[in-house]
C-alpha cells in the first residue's frame, strides 16, 4: 500500500494526483488514531483503587471516563474544519503537545474534579490524531486504497480501546493510577518527536477551505443535508455507543460479580481484542471486494446478537461464559461494521475530509461519552443495565440504516472505486 490506488472516488483525483506513501508515514498515521483510545481506558482495571483512594462514588469515579469520551468528541469538532482550513501538520503537533501536559497535569491531580477536569483536556487533545489520521488518509488514498486504509483503522482505534485495559492491567503490577498517567505523557512525548521527524504537510494550500467560521457552518450545513452520510454517522455513533457502555461497565461486572482479578480481567479483554482486529480485518476486505451496505447490515447483526446475549444474562443471571461470549460478539460486530460506516461517510468528500471525520468522531465519542456512566445507575456490578443500554443503542442504529442508508438508491453509489449491491 504504498502509492494511491488509480481509481478515484469522487472527484479528488481530478485534483489530487497519486502521491506515494512511505511505511514511515502510513505507520504513524496508525499510531496517531491509537493514543486517543488508549488514554481513554488504560487506567480501567485501577478505576477501582482510584476510587477508593480520591474517595469517590463509584458514579462520580466513571465522569474520569465520560470527561475524557467528551474531550474526544469536542475535539474532533474543532480539530476537523482548523486542519481543513490550516493543514494537518501544525494543528496535530499543538494537539500532541496539550496531550502531554494533560497526562502530566492527571498524573498529579489532588482530587476527583481536578482529574475529571484534566481528563477533559487530554480527551480534547488526542481527538487531534484521530480525525488527522483519517483526514490525512484521505488526503493520500482513494478507491480500494481507502477501504483498506480504513480497516487498518477500525482495528488499530478499536483494538487500543479494548488492549487498554489489557496493558492497563500488567501496568497495575508495578505501578499505580497516577503511574500509568506518566506513562500516557511518555508516549505522547515518543509521539511527538516521530510527528517532527516523519508527518510531512499532506494537504497543499490550494486544496484548503476559505472563508472562515461562515465556510465551515456551510460546510457542515452540505454534510448534514446528505442522508447517507448521515446515516453512516449515526449507525458508527451508535454501535460505538454500545462499545463503550462495555468499556464503562465491563471492570465492574467482570471483577465484581464474578470475581476477576486485574489481571485475569486483562486477559478476558484480550480475546475480545483479537476478536475486533480480526473482524476489522475482515469487515474491510468484505466492504473492499463485495458490498460496503451488505457488511454493514452484517456488523449491525452482530452487534445486536452480543447485545441481546448481555440483556439475556442480565434478565436471567447467566454464568460467566455466557457474558464472555456475547462480548466478544459485540466487539466483533462493531469492529465489522465499521470501516464500511466510515468509508460510506467520508469518500464523497475528499475536500472536507477534516470537518467529514470530526463528525464521524464526535459521534462515536460523543454518545459513548453518554452512554458509559448510565451502565453504573443500576449498582457498578450489575449486568442489565449495561443490556439494556447496549440493546436500546442497537436498536437506534438499526432504526437509523432503516431510514438513512438503506433508503439511499443503489445508484447514488455507483461510483468508480466503490463496490455495493
Amino acid at each position: 500500500m504504498n502509492k494511491q490506488a488509480t481509481l478515484p472516488l469522487g472527484h479528488h483525483s481530478a485534483t489530487n494526483p497519486a502521491r506515494r506513501v512511505g511505511p514511515a508515514l502510513s505507520t504513524l498515521l496508525m499510531l496517531l488514531t491509537v493514543f486517543g483510545p488508549v488514554s481513554m481506558d488504560l487506567y480501567l482495571p485501577v478505576l477501582p483503587s482510584l476510587t477508593r483512594e480520591l474517595g469517590a462514588a463509584t458514579s462520580a469515579a466513571q465522569f474520569t471516563l465520560t470527561a475524557c469520551l467528551i474531550g474526544l468528541a469536542v475535539g474532533q469538532v474543532i480539530a476537523g474544519p482548523l486542519s481543513d482550513r490550516f493543514g494537518r501538520r501544525t494543528p496535530l503537533f499543538l494537539g500532541i503537545t496539550a496531550y502531554i501536559a494533560a497526562s502530566v497535569l492527571c498524573a498529579i491531580s489532588p482530587s476527583l474534579v481536578t482529574l475529571v477536569i484534566a481528563r477533559l483536556v487530554q480527551g480534547l487533545a488526542g481527538a487531534v490524531g484521530i480525525v488527522i489520521a483519517q483526514a490525512a488518509g484521505r488526503d493520500v488514498y482513494e478507491g480500494g486504497a481507502l477501504i483498506r486504509y480504513y480497516g487498518r483503522l477500525t482495528v488499530l482505534g478499536g483494538l487500543a480501546a479494548i488492549v487498554g485495559p489489557v496493558l492497563g492491567g500488567q501496568l497495575a503490577r508495578i505501578t499505580d493510577w497516577r503511574g500509568i498517567f506518566l506513562f500516557l505523557a511518555a508516549i505522547g512525548v515518543l509521539l511527538l518527536a516521530a510527528t517532527l521527524i516523519i508527518f510531512g504537510e499532506t494537504l497543499p494550500g490550494d486544496q484548503r477551505t476559505r472563508g472562515g467560521m461562515r465556510q465551515t457552518g456551510r460546510d457542515f450545513r452540505r454534510l448534514f443535508s446528505d442522508r447517507l452520510f448521515v446515516g453512516s454517522v449515526l449507525i458508527a455513533g451508535l454501535t460505538y455507543a454500545a462499545l463503550f457502555a462495555y468499556l464503562s461497565g465491563a471492570t465492574y461486572i467482570l471483577q465484581g460479580t464474578y470475581g476477576l482479578s486485574p489481571q485475569a480481567y486483562s486477559i478476558a479483554f484480550g480475546a475480545n481484542s483479537a476478536g475486533f482486529m480480526i473482524f476489522g480485518y475482515i469487515g474491510g476486505r468484505t466492504a473492499e471486494r463485495w458490498s460496503e451496505r451488505g457488511t454493514l447490515v452484517i456488523g449491525i447483526a452482530m452487534t445486536a446478537i452480543g447485545s441481546l446475549g448481555l440483556l439475556t444474562t442480565g434478565l436471567w443471571n447467566l454464568s460467566l461464559p455466557v457474558v464472555l461470549v456475547s462480548l466478544f460478539v459485540l466487539a466483533s460486530g462493531v469492529a465489522f461494521a465499521a470501516p464500511p460506516t466510515t468509508s460510506l461517510a467520508l469518500a464523497d468528500y475528499p475536500e472536507l475530509a477534516g470537518t467529514a471525520s470530526s463528525v464521524l468522531g464526535c459521534a462515536r465519542f460523543g454518545l459513548g461519552g453518554v452512554t458509559a456512566p448510565l451502565v453504573g445507575l443500576g449498582g457498578a456490578q450489575a449486568v442489565l443495565p449495561l443490556g439494556i443500554v447496549t440493546v436500546a443503542s442497537i436498536a437506534c442504529g438499526v432504526v437509523a440504516h432503516a431510514v438513512f442508508v438503506r433508503a439511499v438508491p443503489r445508484q447514488q453509489l455507483d461510483i468508480p472505486g466503490r463496490q455495493d449491491l
